[in-house]
């Protein structure tokens, strides 16, 4: 499965924000879940307008729709921290994550020309480090301490550079 990234636009706060009513998607995201999703639609329109600099954000679309997005940040030309996110909890545990970070690795080695890419996940989120892992990703250490729904856990962290992209095996 492939999915298309692009920069967020205005129009797509609405559906960003959609998946702030969700309770199960915002624990596991880290996100303060809204009663509505109007109470979310201000903060991504002002995110949207003016991006944190050091922050890529490109939507991932599914067959034209709106699926999650995936995140490159940091200040160095030659790498940057891959983060992805699906939404709502409806769509997970159908390979879109997988996709998602697998369209960041490439638009990253791609787009960008990063030489190196680097991730985190939360041990006690099985299904994250699955993903990292299945993109690729080698593990290179433990990271700091982090509660994960109730668990005390750590996070693991992942990185793959440009040459092991090209020569990895295709996501599974």
């Amino acid at each position: 499965m492939e999915l298309e990234l692009r920069p967020l636009e205005a129009a797509d706060a609405e559906t960003l924000a959609s998946w702030a009513v969700d309770p199960v998607f915002c624990a596991h995201a880290g996100w303060r879940v809204r009663t509505s999703p109007d109470d979310a639609v201000l903060w991504w329109r002002e995110a949207i307008a003016a991006p944190d600099p050091l922050l890529i954000r490109l939507l991932a679309l599914h067959d034209g729709e709106a699926v999650g997005y995936v995140d490159l940040h940091g200040d160095a030309d030659d790498a940057r921290e891959l983060g992805f996110l699906i939404g709502p909890s409806a769509r997970w545990h159908r390979g879109l994550g997988t996709a998602a970070a697998s369209a960041g690795l490439a638009h990253g080695f791609r787009v960008l020309g990063l030489a190196r890419i680097w991730a985190e996940a939360v041990q006690a989120n099985v299904h994250s480090v699955r993903v990292l892992r299945r993109v690729g990703m080698r593990e290179t250490g433990a990271g700091g301490a982090e509660d994960f729904l109730g668990t005390s856990s750590r996070y693991r962290r992942f990185e793959l550079t440009s040459a092991e992209w090209a020569e990895r095996p295709a996501p599974q």
